[in-house]
């Protein structure tokens, strides 16, 4: 039976992480562990907190009867309110209950917010770089995505998104700390976004939707992640655990729709409705009552910014130029000019390769002449593969 000719078609371009990282698998089995140095796969290797332990214990040991069952599509009355006091503290706006939807992970939770605010042939601005299944989220809903570039340093071009806003724009998608770059967006850089989709909804009449997607909210260094529920109405936040609390398995996220947004409670039925039509249905019951009761749980994130600081000691040894990461656990490094100054990202990755130096390209992410190394890594990884950098950089010079 026949295939779908557009799902083949994104088959063919599917995820290079991915692909990366199954790579590094084969590469294991025939060199050994020690000898593979895989910064593909962005797959956080902190365990979960002992409170978040403790709380599965709990709740697989509850005899309640109906745990296990359906709830309301937009999740169980505790954990959205839950998650409602964990917004209201992030965004310094007090947000309720009744404005949370939980999700089965971000990428659920974008895909809701997606399907409900994009007709066929409509757009979704996104700075570049971005998490490249993006692109796949918005043509699940028959959307494209738009990417305008940023500055050098990663930060916001604000120019350049208000000469890609136009009548097609449903929404802006930022995500800070971002996948691939680690930068923060600045609280300056949050208002003038702000201000120009202000302005844009003034010329226009048409309502642009802000969606801020946050898994990496909790791990920074030194900086703060800046609300947008403060400086524009038409705002949404989706985010998960799966990064804070080291859960990306278990899907378990949610989506925060700004009360001060109009019709707010109209876009929050349309988000359930959505999650309940995309298949969804509800978020896993066990973990949102896991989540509820652990959300804050404290965590030390110190071991990411130390391999950062290693990882990076190593590409400037090998002469690789990165944008130093303000959170996240990503570097996004330019390709060093080789032979006949090429600076393929495709090919430099290859050349990696050579070395058991997994990488992923930086076309995804919708930059060329780049590559995204994951460094939730472990550190004799990171230690273990100095070398390697230098002979693979020496390499793709001759």
């Amino acid at each position: 039976m026949p295939l779908a000719p557009h799902i083949i078609k994104a088959m063919e371009s599917s995820s290079a992480i991915r692909l990366a990282f199954e790579e590094g698998l084969k590469l294991r089995q025939q060199f050994g562990a020690e000898n593979v140095y895989d910064f593909s796969l962005g797959n956080p290797d902190l365990e979960p907190p002992a409170e978040v332990k403790a709380a599965i214990k709990k709740s697989a040991e509850c005899t309640e009867k109906g745990m296990h069952g359906y709830m309301t599509n937009a999740g169980y009355d505790f954990a959205r309110n839950a998650m409602a006091e964990k917004v209201s503290g992030e965004q310094g706006v007090k947000v309720e209950g009744k404005n949370i939807v939980m999700a089965c992970g971000a990428a659920g939770g974008l895909n809701a917010v997606f399907k409900a605010i994009l007709s066929p042939g409509e757009e979704i601005i996104v700075p570049s770089p971005f998490f490249a299944e993006y692109t796949f989220y918005c043509a699940n809903h028959g959307g494209k995505l738009v990417p305008v570039n940023t500055k050098d340093d990663f930060s916001l071009d604000i120019d350049a998104i208000k000469a890609a806003l136009n009548e097609k724009t449903a929404g802006v998608l930022i995500n800070s700390p971002n996948n691939p770059s680690g930068k923060i967006y600045s609280k300056e850089d949050i208002c003038a976004l702000a201000a120009a989709l202000k302005e844009h909804q003034e010329k226009t009449g048409r309502e642009v939707f802000l969606v801020a997607d946050e898994p990496y909210r909790a791990i920074t260094y030194g900086k703060t992640v800046a609300s947008v529920f403060d400086v524009y109405k038409s705002s949404i936040v989706v985010s998960s655990f799966a990064k804070n609390l080291s859960l990306p398995g278990e899907r378990l996220g949610y989506v925060a729709v700004n009360p001060a947004c109009p019709n707010a409670d109209k876009v929050v039925t349309a988000v359930v409705y959505c999650t309940r039509v995309l298949g969804y249905v509800n978020a896993p019951a066990f973990f949102q009552r896991v989540c509820a009761e652990v959300w804050n749980a404290p965590v030390d994130y110190s071991s990411y910014l130390r391999r950062r600081d290693a990882l990076t000691a190593n590409l400037r040894a090998a002469g690789i130029e990165y944008g130093e990461p303000e959170g996240a656990f990503y570097l996004f490094c330019k390709v060093p000019e080789g032979k006949n100054g090429s600076t393929d990202e495709n090919d430099f990755c290859k050349c990696l390769l050579e070395q058991h130096i997994l990488g992923v390209p930086g076309t995804g992410f919708g930059k060329r002449g780049y590559f995204r190394l994951a460094y939730c890594v472990s550190e004799q990884t990171i230690t273990n593969s100095a070398q390697a950098w230098k002979d693979a950089v020496a390499n793709w010079k001759k």
